[in-house]
């Protein structure tokens, strides 16, 4: 390993991916090789079942720059992430899917762009995305609310490739399908973000791991990660404006209902279900503020906590 050269740890998931892993080390090997960085590479097996492990043990011992995590079961994409950024050892990490579908030659530019851009991680495009009909058009309603919700203007939120600053990887915290959103999550912590268009590959080996039950997760994760970006911090913002909403609706409610009877002698009972319409949403609004109350004052307790740890 070169004194002069930085080192970019690249941080792999593999969930079954046997087939895939020894073509893969070869190119990274191989960018790397003429590049003015060094090379770490962390295998993070997620409990792989067809033998993958075996293949990610030859290489660990076959090659000094490579680290292998094994996963005793399948915990997701998100915490193989978060083992592999605990591991790495690198001033800038990279990450990259072990299913050949995206091009490890990019890395080394990437890191260069991060350099010469100052931005805290770069983000692949795959522009000409080679992915099947379903899977490209799900990722691009996902990206255009993304866009829409964060601020952040990245075309491919979820590309697998990316290159950030050791800082970066170190404050954030990884769970569920929230892998989609690292740069979201980076941008809540003050981080920037940049993009490089990649080039994509169709799938080599092996069976894509997309399936419609990804689609439900990744989007209520969209509306957890929305709240956490927009209100975490002010949590009377969100909770306060839906409570008004409810209690203005409510109280309209109620005065129709109090003057369809005291001024045009209706009774009750002809508009009861209005009348318990207009309740329930001063209930609802009741909560919300309630809601947001708490928010507030846990904000206001752990700021304080954290204050005084200083």
């Amino acid at each position: 390993m070169s004194q002069d050269k930085d080192l970019i740890s690249v941080v792999v998931p593999v969930y079954n991916e046997r087939d895939s892993l020894e073509e893969l080390n070869k190119k990274l090997q191989d960018a790397f090789e003429k590049s003015s960085y060094d090379l770490e590479i962390i295998f993070v097996d997620d409990g792989s079942k067809d033998g993958s492990k075996t293949i990610e043990k030859e290489l660990a011992d076959s090659y000094s720059n490579i680290t292998q995590v094994d996963f005793l079961t399948n915990k997701g994409k998100a915490e193989a992430l978060n083992a592999g950024f605990a591991a790495a050892r690198g001033k800038y990490i990279a990450t990259i899917d072990a299913d050949l579908q995206d091009d490890p030659y990019a890395i080394p530019k990437m890191a260069d762009q991060l350099v010469e851009t100052d931005v805290d991680l770069v983000s692949g495009w795959k522009k000409d995305r080679k992915d099947p009909f379903v899977k490209k058009h799900t990722s691009k309603i996902f990206n255009y609310f993304t866009r829409l919700l964060s601020g952040i203007k990245l075309h491919d939120f979820n590309n697998g490739l990316k290159v950030y600053r050791r800082e970066v990887v170190k404050n954030i915290t990884l769970y569920g399908e929230m892998h989609r959103y690292v740069p979201v999550i980076a941008g809540q912590q003050g981080f920037t973000s940049g993009e490089r268009k990649v080039r994509h590959f169709p799938r080599k080996y092996g069976e894509t791991k997309y399936g419609i039950n990804r689609f439900w997760r990744g989007f209520f994760d969209l509306i957890t990660v929305t709240f956490i970006t927009k209100y975490m911090k002010r949590p009377m913002h969100f909770f306060g404006i839906s409570g008004i909403i409810f209690l203005f609706f409510g109280l309209i409610s109620e005065f129709y209902v109090l003057i369809l009877k005291y001024v045009y002698n209706e009774p009750f009972n002809k508009h009861f279900a209005m009348l318990l319409f207009g309740a329930l949403l001063l209930i609802f609004g009741i909560q919300s503020f309630s809601i947001g109350l708490i928010g507030e004052l846990i904000t206001y307790f752990n700021k304080r906590k954290n204050d005084t740890r200083k």
